[in-house]
């Protein structure tokens, strides 16, 4: 799950400008923008097979890959 995310951000979303950690600030650090982030969801949604609430859309579950993985199988659980 986390080398899936992380290669879709840094080849997708980043263009492969770029390298990341899965526990990097993807939002705060200015890495991804809001499109990035929302192309990022609709990614998961289509990878992980889950449908993400719009409650759910926050800092909190989208900070990071980490924080990516933790909501998703916090979510299947």
């Amino acid at each position: 799950m986390t080398k899936k995310i992380l290669a879709y951000i840094q080849e997708d979303l980043l263009n492969g400008s770029e390298t990341i950690a899965a526990e990097d600030d993807l939002l705060t650090s200015g890495l991804l923008d809001s499109m990035a982030v929302m192309k990022l969801i609709t990614f998961v949604e289509e990878e992980f097979k889950t449908a993400i609430p719009p409650e759910d859309m926050t800092i909190e579950h989208f900070m990071s890959v980490e924080t990516i993985q933790a909501y998703l199988q916090s979510r299947n659980a």
